[in-house]
């Protein structure tokens, strides 16, 4: 079976398109491509408990992010600055490059 690609990367710059954190932006934390799900900073926060242990002699209720599907969020041009869907592009040396498709720059370099 082949894996899902994402169309962000980790330390990208995203915006959420659904959910309870609709039009909040947030940085890509991680990406899980076989679950096609993306954890983002500061979205989608849910409360865990946790149990005491050694490392943590406490406990209690911690707050962290959870993952969500790729598909409710939008890449943010670096350089234009809004949401835009992502292209690819071949370059001349060979290598392959997203494009936003608002104002055709490389987003990655």
């Amino acid at each position: 079976m082949v894996t899902p690609k994402l169309h962000v990367k980790k330390g990208d710059t995203v915006v959420v398109l659904a959910g309870k954190d609709k039009g909040k932006k947030g940085k890509v934390l991680s990406c899980i491509p076989p679950e096609n799900k993306v954890v983002v900073e500061g979205i989608n926060i849910v409360k865990k408990h946790v149990r005491p242990t050694q490392n943590s002699p406490k406990g209690g209720i911690n707050e962290q992010e959870a993952p969500l599907y790729g598909d409710k969020v939008m890449l943010v041009c670096p350089s234009c600055k809004s949401p835009a869907r992502v292209g690819k592009k071949v370059l001349d040396n060979g290598n392959r490059s997203r494009v936003c498709k608002k104002c055709k720059e490389t987003i990655d370099r």
